[in-house]
């Protein structure tokens, strides 16, 4: 017997992909689901064309962002299990009845997924970090986090829990919930067969402001939670790995360049390669998802292009740590309380359909 989902979507302006988001849900194999999109004040045509599908659409009366839109959602819903993904996702038709495989009889177990290899948008800078992605976030079948373009978990401990934290960092609520939950005893588990294709749209300067922000704000978290170093989805080893050797070879060019020394120039080669060596399971998903001209491109961005992105987020994430007293009591471990709108909120609904 199939279980019922509710799936639940928060948009914000998402007009460019709702559309697609939700006829994606609506060509789903599992029969037994609702869907309910909890628009955060969008100032385009989302509602509109949101209005066009058999969905619930729960409207707030005023911005309160996607923790507190993704909480209310759940506050409204009926399904058995929590289906959490985003307005730029699309889900496959059978990633309902994989996320319904992996949770039967295991729903003391918090599920993840995790987007396709390829994304739907097939440029370079898209596939790049839609593999990267795909392969930071499977290698461990146990996670430090499940990210919430496709988590699966039972409603009665998501209420329990007391959902996702309000009045938080940007793209990092679902990092600190995972890592609340896992404190408080419960499990989380990777199921890649739980798949959802991103709408990425990214451009070599999207890419990099992306690299950039993501950066900035796990920095900060990073630093309140104690584990700056460790290895967590797509803050992986690697990836830090990555940055230090760019680092480290362009130290040695300046200073070569300085001191007029061909010599300091010797050691790089072997800085990259022993990088090549840490990565070279990303590489062969870089492989894996587009073939060897991919790979290659892929690899030189990932090595010499990206890592410049990265640092500067994570030294502009520092300065903000330091800097701002506020950040530190709230990433903080004590400073963090769930429920950004779970109880407290009463949202203002139209255009419900079932």
């Amino acid at each position: 017997m199939q279980r019922r989902f509710s799936v639940i979507i928060p948009n914000y302006d998402g007009s460019a992909t709702i559309g697609k988001c939700l006829e994606a849900v609506f060509s789903s194999h599992h029969q037994s689901f609702e869907v309910i999109v909890v628009d955060d004040c969008s100032q385009d045509d989302s509602v509109r064309i949101t209005e066009r599908f058999s969905c619930r659409l729960v409207r707030l009366r005023e911005r309160s962002g996607a923790a507190a839109a993704r909480n209310i959602g759940a506050q409204q819903s009926e399904g058995e299990i929590l289906f959490f993904t985003d307005a730029d996702c699309l889900l496959q038709p059978d990633t309902l009845s994989a996320a319904d495989t992996a949770i039967t009889g295991r729903e003391d177990v918090v599920f993840g997924g995790t987007y396709t290899k390829v994304p739907h948008d097939t440029d370079f800078f898209s596939t790049f970090q839609s593999a990267f992605i795909n392969y930071s976030e499977t290698k461990r079948k146990k996670p430090d986090y499940i990210a919430s373009h496709a988590m699966v978990i039972d409603r009665e401990l998501f209420i329990k829990s007391g959902g996702f934290p309000g009045n938080f960092l940007p793209i990092i609520e679902d990092v600190e919930f995972s890592h609340r939950l896992r404190r408080s005893g419960t499990r989380l588990e990777m199921a890649p067969g739980i798949l959802v294709k991103h709408i990425f749209r990214l451009s070599f300067l999207k890419s990099l402001a992306n690299a950039f922000r993501k950066s900035r704000y796990w920095t900060v978290y990073s630093l309140g939670n104690g584990d700056l170093l460790g290895d967590s989805g797509t803050a992986s080893s690697e990836l830090k790995t990555n940055v230090v050797s760019c680092f480290a070879a362009s130290c040695l060019a300046a200073l070569s360049l300085l001191l007029r020394k061909g010599s300091l120039l010797l050691p790089i080669p072997l800085v990259f390669l022993l990088n090549a060596l840490v990565n070279r399971k990303l590489f062969l998903a870089f492989y894996d998802a587009g073939g060897p001209v991919f790979f290659a491109k892929s690899a030189l961005y990932y090595m010499l292009v990206y890592p410049f992105a990265v640092a500067t987020g994570s030294w502009a994430g520092m300065l903000e740590y330091m800097t701002r007293p506020s950040l530190r009591r709230k990433t903080g471990r004590g400073g963090v309380q769930g429920g950004g709108g779970i109880s407290s909120e009463t949202p203002t609904p139209a255009g419900n359909k079932r």
